[in-house]
């Protein structure tokens, strides 16, 4: 039977032979569709970004490098300004309630910054210097006359002993005391540093502040027109550490992992150095 004039099927499809019953308009649908799906797989395949590699599993203790931070306050001298810095590290463990061997921390020096939003406002400091200034003294703090990043492009702190810390210390309140060997523009010396212990979960949040003197590690503290402007000898570092905790069996881990908290406020005037500064190696 002839179909009537105007029926598709009388249309030839090229390079294709009609099938009775099949109208061409579906086999063209069809045609499509496998087209554009092999252009679109063309493309990703040649495109798409490549899938992130599964991390590594953390192990308890190892530190959260992107959520740690340090602070230091850089008092002034004569009509110098106070400064604030904030800075990263490179990596980390520590191991709480261990006697001996308890971790290390490696300080990412090149990458401190000074007077930034953020560090000013986690000590206390009100206003922020312009960029150029910023910038300035950025580059005079990691500088041949002050850090020399160059030549010492970390500072690290080799933790000898991580226990719960036998007595108060006046202005903290200190649960684990970290007792080891600090390292800073190549001279090593030893500390104690009192910290605070925080559970988040997943997280352990470790919380110090401590003070050292410039000139025990070695660095002379910068000075301008004949000392009329400088800045003092004494640091106060503080830490936010975010580590891995060991989970606890038969309860959740809490997956929600905290942001970097500022230290609580400025080691008191009156409040003796908690850090222990002995003899350097």
């Amino acid at each position: 039977m002839t179909p009537p004039i105007g029926d598709d099927r009388c249309r030839p499809w090229p390079g294709r032979a009609v099938v009775a019953g099949e109208r061409p308009r579906k086999v063209l649908a069809r045609f499509l569709v496998l087209a554009f799906s092999m252009i679109a797989m063309r493309q990703g395949a040649i495109g798409a970004e490549p899938l992130p590699a599964t991390p590594a599993a953390t192990a308890p203790g190892d530190l959260d490098t992107d959520a740690s931070r340090v602070w230091v306050f850089v008092g002034k001298t004569g009509l110098g300004h106070d400064h604030a810095i904030v800075g990263r590290l490179v990596s980390g463990h520590v191991t709480l309630d261990a006697a001996e061997a308890a971790g290390r921390l490696v300080f990412d020096m090149p990458g401190f910054l000074a007077d930034t939003l953020e560090a000013r406002k986690a000590l206390g400091l009100a206003g922020e210097p312009d960029a150029s200034t910023r910038q300035r003294t950025t580059d005079t703090m990691l500088g041949p006359d002050v850090l020399d990043v160059a030549r010492h492009p970390t500072a690290t702190f080799d933790i000898d002993s991580a226990l719960r810390s036998p007595r108060p210390v006046k202005g903290v309140k200190p649960t684990v005391e970290l007792v080891g060997s600090f390292t800073l523009h190549g001279v090593t010396r030893k500390v104690v540093i009192p910290v605070e212990v925080e559970s988040a979960g997943r997280v352990l949040r470790l919380s110090g502040s401590f003070r050292i003197k410039q000139t025990d590690f070695g660095i002379k503290p910068l000075t301008k027109l004949g000392g009329i402007v400088g800045v003092a000898n004494e640091l106060e570092i503080h830490g936010d550490l975010h580590i891995a905790a060991t989970p606890v069996a038969g309860r959740p881990a809490d997956l929600t992992i905290p942001t970097a908290k500022p230290p609580a406020g400025r080691l008191p005037a009156e409040q003796p150095v908690p850090a222990k500064v002995d003899g350097a190696r």
